[in-house]
C-alpha cells in the first residue's frame, strides 16, 4: 500500500513537462552515498502486465450519500442511527452506483468483477497500465490501487489485568459479565471461526421473536439472522454455508458468518490452498481475535491435561458476526487476504449493521489514507461503526505502522503480568524468561546447543533453529536443548526436541524480540536480550548443566512489546500521533482452531492482532452503555483516560510513537469528563489539508487542527497555534496544565473552560514556540484538563523543522542559475549541492496501432540504499507525441501502492526524494500516437544522486551558509555549468537535518 498521498500533476513547465512527486520523509536519516541505479529492461517488456485493481470513484457511497444526484434521495443515516441498506432509497441508489461503475469500467475496455457501494463506491477489475492511466485521467475516479495481499499481524489474564473482572471490576458495574456488551454486535474481519469452541457455545437460534424481557436476543427469520440492538437499530446477518459449515453452526453467540474470497480463490491455485471454502477458520487467528473481543465468560481452558484457568472475552454479552476475508495457503507465501475481498467484507459488515469492526490485519508498508480499505473504514466510521485495527508487528523500528487513518483506532500491543520461568545455570546464575510449560523443577540436566547435537548431514544453521529432523536422538536424549528463534514455528522447535528425546528447551532470541508463552511439547523457557546470549554461550562450555524452574524475578508491566510497530506515521506526514493507544497483546490465551494448532482448542498468541480485539471488546462495552455515541467520542474517552506504560526499568514510558496515549484504562474510560469529536467533514478537510484530493467541495484544513484527542505538529517553524474543541460529559470548570516540553514553550488560551451542562462545547488554542529545542527532533509532552474530579490527558508531539523550501525547482541550459525562497528555522543554516548526475538512458517505443499489449512498455529501476533522490523521465522523440508514466514501488516483487501517475505529455517526470524502497516498476504508456504516425518512440532516463555517479557538470548554491535571523524568507540561488543539454541532469540541494530540494536541469 502507498507510503505517500496519491497526487497527479499535469503541469506545463519549460518544455511541457508533466511531473508527479512522491514525497519521502523530510527527516529520514542520512545514509552513505552509493552508486547510481541501472535501468533493467525485462525480457518481453511489451507483454501486457495485467493486474487486479480496486478502482474507487468520487461518488458518495450509501453510508454517506446526503443527496444531490437528481432522482435519488439521501441514504446517509440520521444522527445516532445506522445505515439502512434495505430501504427503497438505498436500493435505488446502490443500483445507480453499480451501473455507473460498469459504465466507467467499460469506458476503458474492462469489466467490473465486483461492486462496492455501502462504505465505498468502487469496483475491482483486471487492468493493464494503459487502462490504469485512462482511469486516473477520468474525473469520476478518485484512486486506482493494486489489489494486494494483506496478512494477519500476530496480570497473566488480560481481562483481570484490565480490571474487568471481580466484585469491583467494570463488568460488575455494567450488570455482570454476561450482560457486558448486550445489544452490541462485533464484526470480526479475519480468518473465520471455529464454531465448536467452548468460548462460542450458546443456545441455537430460534425462529420466534424475543420477549420484551430479553429484547436483544437474536432470532432467525428464514435464512436471515435478526437482532434488535442497543441503539434501536436492527442487525440482519446470515449464516453462509460452505465446506464443513452449515446454518446450524451459527447460534446466539455467533449470529452471522460469511466468507469473502473471490479474488484470493481466483489467485491461489487449489494445490496451494489449506483452508475451508466457508466461514470455518483454517488457521485459528480469527477464532482467537473473535473470542478475545466477545467470547463467552469464564470458559475453562485446558491443553494436554494442563489446566490453564478460565478465559473470557472482553465483552462477553456482545454478539459476534464473522467476515472471513483472510485465507491460509499450504506454503504460507499466499496466506492473507486481498484488498478487494476485504473491502467486500467491510461493505457487508456495515450493511448488516455491526457496531464494531475488528481488523487484526496489516499491509506490507503503511497504507495510504485513500487506500480502498481505509476509505471503506472512513465511511463505516461516518456511519457510526467503531473500527479497531492492529498497528502492525514490525517494531521496534520507527515508521513501521499500518492502519493509521484518523478515523481508525490504531492499537499497539502491551504486556500483561508474564508467565515467568527461570533457567538456573550450573554455576548458580539465574535468568528469568517466559514459560507456561515448566510446572515443576526440571533438572539439573545437561545443557547443549542444538548444533552440538545435530544429525549427520545437517547444517549447523538448520540445527540451531531446531528445524524438523535436524537433531540426533542419540546425542539429544535426556538433555535440555538451546534453540534459536526464527524461520520455523516456535512450537515446532520444541516438537523437534521432543522427537529427539530432549527433556527441555531454552528458546533464545538472537535479536531483541518478544518472549512468548507458547504451549510447547517439552518444558520450555523463552529468553531475550543479554540473558539469551549468556545462556546460549554457556551451553557451549564443557559440562554445562541447567535447571528449569517456575517463577522468577519481577518484570515491570505493562510494557509496549518490542515487536509492536512504531510511529511516526508517514501517511499522515507527522501531523497525527499514531498508534493511538496500547492494549494487551502479549501471551494472550484464547480459543483457536485445533487442526492448525497442534490439536489444542486454546493457545497463547502475541501480536497487535491480539491487542486490537481488546479495544473492539471495550468499544462494545462502551456502546452498550452509550449506544448513540459517535465512534470518535468513544475513541476520545479511551485515549484521554489512559495510564502510562512502563520501560524495562519500570519508569514511565514517554515514547508516544510506541504507546500512543498510553495503556487503555477501562475503569476510567466510561467517565472521561470531556471528549474530542470529529465527523466525516473534518476528515475530508484533513485529507485536503495534506494535499490529497477528495473529489468533494470540502475546504482544506491545517492537518494539525483536526479535532483529535492527541496533538501533533510536524512542521514547527518558530511559532505555531493549533485549535481544539472539547465537549462536556461532566460539566464544571476545567483547568489546563501542560507538561514540560524541552526547549518548546506551549501556552493554552483560555487556560480555564467552564461548562454548565453536558453537551456544551468550548474551543481553545495551544501556541507552540521554539526555544532551545533541537531542530528535527520530536519534542513530546502532554496537555491535561483537570476538573469535576476528572483528568483529560492528550499526548503532544511537535517537531521543530530546519527549513521550508520547495521540493523541486527546474532550470535549462549548459550554464545558468535559478532562484527560489527558503525560510530557515535554524542557525547556522546551510545549503549543500550534490550532483548533478546523468543516469542511464534506454530507448523504447509504444504504439496505439498494434495489439493491446503494444501500448505499454515496462522497466525495473533498482535504487541503492542511501540514494538521496531519483528522477525518472520519459521523453518522446517528437514534441507532438505524448506518453504517460506510471511508477510503482515494489515490495517482495509486487506493487506496494497505487504509485505515481503522470498523465500524457512529451516529457513525463516522476521525482522521488529519499526513495523508500529498493526497487521500482516503471510503465511507459501511450493513449494515442501523434497524428500521421503509427508509433511513439521515447527515451527513458533515471538519475540517482549518489557518490558513484558520473559527473555531469557543476552545481553551486549561495548562500552556502547563513547566520541571520530564523523565520525570515531567504533568497537561495543555485547555479550550474558544464551541463550537457541533450538530456536531463539532476542535483540535490541539502539543508540541515536532511531536508532538501531537487534541482532538475534540461
Amino acid at each position: 500500500m502507498t507510503i505517500t498521498s496519491r497526487r497527479i500533476w499535469s503541469r506545463l513547465h519549460g518544455g511541457s513537462v508533466g511531473t508527479a512527486v512522491a514525497l519521502g520523509s523530510l527527516l529520514a536519516a542520512l545514509l552513505p552515498f552509493t552508486a547510481p541505479p541501472a535501468l533493467a529492461v525485462p525480457a518481453g517488456s511489451h507483454s501486457a502486465e495485467v493486474g487486479r485493481y480496486v478502482v474507487t470513484l468520487t461518488d458518495r457511497p450509501v453510508a454517506t450519500y446526503d443527496g444531490g444526484v437528481d432522482g435519488f434521495s439521501a441514504t446517509k443515516p440520521a444522527q445516532d442511527a445506522k445505515v439502512d441498506v434495505t430501504s427503497e432509497a438505498a436500493r435505488r441508489y446502490r443500483t445507480h452506483l453499480e451501473k455507473r461503475q460498469d459504465r466507467i469500467a467499460r469506458s476503458v475496455g474492462t469489466t467490473a468483477r465486483r461492486h462496492y457501494a455501502v462504505t465505498t463506491s468502487a469496483f475491482s477489475a483486471d487492468l493493464t497500465a494503459t487502462q490504469v492511466v485512462r482511469l486516473k485521467a477520468t474525473s469520476a475516479v478518485a484512486s486506482v490501487a493494486p489489489d494486494v495481499l494483506h496478512r494477519a499481524t500476530d496480570d497473566r489474564v488480560s481481562t483481570d489485568f484490565l480490571r474487568l473482572s471481580g466484585r469491583k471490576g467494570l463488568w460488575s458495574a455494567l450488570g455482570g459479565a454476561e450482560a457486558a456488551g448486550r445489544g452490541i454486535v462485533v464484526g470480526d474481519i479475519d480468518t473465520g471461526i471455529w464454531p465448536e469452541s467452548d468460548s462460542l457455545d450458546a443456545a441455537p437460534l430460534r425462529t420466534h421473536r424475543p420477549p420484551a424481557s430479553d429484547p436483544y436476543r437474536p432470532y432467525r427469520s428464514g435464512t436471515t439472522t435478526v437482532m434488535r440492538k442497543a441503539d434501536g437499530n436492527t442487525f440482519t446477518g446470515a449464516c453462509q454455508t460452505g465446506e464443513r459449515f452449515d446454518a446450524d453452526d451459527c447460534n446466539q453467540k455467533v449470529i452471522s458468518a460469511r466468507y469473502f474470497g473471490k479474488t484470493w480463490l481466483d489467485t491461489v491455485p487449489e494445490a496451494n490452498r489449506a483452508d475451508y471454502v466457508s466461514p470455518r477458520d483454517g488457521q485459528g487467528h480469527g477464532t482467537h481475535t473473535a473470542t478475545t473481543a466477545a467470547g463467552n465468560f469464564g470458559v475453562r481452558a485446558s491443553v494436554d491435561g494442563r489446566d490453564l484457568g478460565t478465559v473470557s472475552g472482553v465483552a462477553p454479552g456482545a454478539k459476534i458476526a464473522v467476515y472471513k476475508a483472510l485465507w491460509e495457503s499450504k506454503d504460507g507465501s499466499q496466506s492473507g487476504g486481498m484488498t478487494s475481498d476485504i473491502v467486500a467484507a467491510v461493505d457487508q459488515a456495515v450493511a448488516d449493521g455491526v457496531d464494531v469492526i475488528n481488523y487484526s490485519v496489516g499491509s506490507l508498508i503503511e497504507s495510504s489514507l485513500t487506500d480502498p480499505i481505509q476509505t471503506a473504514f472512513r465511511n463505516a466510521t461516518a456511519a457510526g461503526v467503531f473500527v479497531s485495527a492492529a498497528a502492525g508487528n514490525e517494531g521496534p523500528a520507527a515508521k513501521t505502522l499500518d492502519n493509521t487513518s484518523p478515523w481508525v483506532t490504531t492499537v499497539a500491543a502491551g504486556t500483561v503480568a508474564p508467565h515467568n520461568g527461570t533457567v538456573v545455570l550450573g554455576d548458580g546464575r539465574r535468568y528469568t524468561g517466559v514459560s507456561t510449560t515448566v510446572t515443576q523443577a526440571l533438572g539439573p540436566k545437561p545443557l547443549v546447543r542444538a548444533e552440538a547435537v545435530k544429525a549427520a548431514g545437517v547444517s549447523g544453521s538448520d540445527a540451531s533453529l531446531c528445524a524438523e529432523d535436524t537433531l540426533d536422538a542419540a546425542q539429544a536424549a535426556g538433555k535440555i536443548v538451546v534453540c534459536d528463534r526464527g524461520v520455523n514455528a516456535r512450537t515446532a522447535k520444541s516438537a523437534e526436541v521432543a522427537r529427539a528425546g530432549g527433556v527441555g528447551m531454552v528458546l533464545v532470541n538472537p535479536s531483541d524480540s518478544s518472549m512468548d508463552a507458547d504451549l510447547h511439547a517439552v518444558p520450555t523457557v523463552h529468553l531475550n536480550g543479554a540473558d539469551a546470549k549468556t545462556v546460549r554461550d554457556y551451553a557451549l562450555t564443557d559440562g554445562a548443566r541447567a535447571t528449569l524452574t517456575t517463577g522468577g524475578s519481577d518484570t515491570p508491566y505493562p510494557q509496549v512489546a518490542s515487536f509492536s510497530a512504531r510511529g511516526p506515521s508517514v501517511a499522515n506526514a507527522g501531523n497525527l500521533i499514531k498508534p493511538d493507544i496500547t492494549a494487551p497483546g502479549v501471551s494472550i490465551l484464547a480459543a483457536v482452531a485445533p487442526p492448525t494448532n497442534g490439536g489444542h482448542a486454546f493457545a497463547f498468541q502475541s501480536g497487535t492482532s491480539m491487542a486490537s480485539p481488546h479495544m473492539s471488546g471495550l468499544a462494545a462495552l462502551y456502546l452498550s452503555e452509550h449506544p448513540t455515541w459517535s465512534p470518535m467520542r468513544v475513541k476520545s474517552a479511551m485515549m484521554t483516560t489512559t495510564t502510562p506504560t512502563r520501560t524495562s526499568s519500570g519508569a514511565e514510558e514517554t515514547d508516544v510513537f510506541a504507546q500512543g496515549a498510553g495503556e487503555v484504562n477501562p475503569s476510567a474510560m466510561l467517565h472521561p469528563g470531556l471528549v474530542y469529536d470529529s465527523t466525516e467533514q473534518d476528515w475530508l478537510a484533513y485529507l485536503e489539508g495534506l494535499g490529497i484530493e477528495t473529489g468533494t467541495d470540502v475546504e482544506a484544513k491545517e492537518p494539525s487542527d483536526l479535532n483529535y484527542p492527541s496533538i501533533a505538529v510536524n512542521d514547527l517553524l518558530g511559532r505555531r497555534t493549533v485549535t481544539r474543541t472539547v465537549t462536556a460529559v461532566t460539566p464544571g470548570t476545567y483547568t489546563a496544565r501542560v507538561s514540560s516540553m524541552g526547549g518548546v514553550k506551549a501556552t493554552v488560551s483560555p487556560s480555564k473552560l467552564h461548562f454548565t451542562k453536558p453537551g456544551q462545547s468550548r474551543t481553545f488554542e495551544i501556541t507552540f514556540a521554539v526555544g532551545t529545542a533541537t531542530v528535527g527532533t520530536p519534542v513530546t509532552g502532554s496537555l491535561t484538563w483537570s476538573g469535576s474530579h476528572h483528568s483529560v490527558r492528550s499526548p503532544m508531539v511537535v517537531t521543530p523543522q530546519s527549513v521550508r523550501a520547495p521540493e523541486r525547482v527546474t532550470g535549462a541550459g549548459a550554464t545558468g542559475h535559478v532562484s527560489f525562497t527558503a525560510t530557515p528555522a535554524v542557525t547556522p543554516f546551510t545549503a549543500t549541492a550534490y550532483g548533478p548526475v546523468r543516469g542511464d538512458r534506454v530507448h523504447g517505443s509504444v504504439t496505439s496501432h498494434g495489439g493491446p499489449t503494444d501500448s505499454e512498455q515496462y522497466f525495473t529501476v533498482p535504487v541503492a540504499a542511501g540514494t538521496k533522490a531519483v528522477e525518472i523521465s520519459a521523453r518522446t522523440n517528437s514534441p507532438d507525441a505524448q506518453v504517460a508514466l506510471v511508477v510503482w514501488p515494489l515490495v517482495d516483487g509486487r506493487p506496494a501502492s497505487s504509485g505515481d501517475v503522470v498523465l500524457p505529455t512529451n516529457d513525463a517526470v516522476v521525482t522521488l526524494p529519499r526513495p523508500q524502497v529498493s526497487e521500482y516498476r516503471v510503465a511507459v504508456v501511450t493513449l494515442g500516437d501523434a497524428e500521421g504516425t503509427t508509433s511513439t518512440p521515447f527515451t527513458l532516463q533515471t538519475n540517482a544522486v549518489g557518490a558513484g555517479a558520473s559527473p555531469a557538470g557543476k552545481v553551486a548554491v549561495t548562500p552556502a551558509s547563513y547566520d541571520g535571523p530564523v523565520g525570515v524568507a531567504l533568497n537561495v540561488s543555485a547555479s550550474w555549468s558544464e551541463v550537457v543539454t541533450s538530456d536531463r541532469s539532476t542535483a540535490w540541494i541539502e539543508y540541515p537535518n536532511g531536508a532538501g530540494t531537487v534541482l532538475s536541469l534540461n
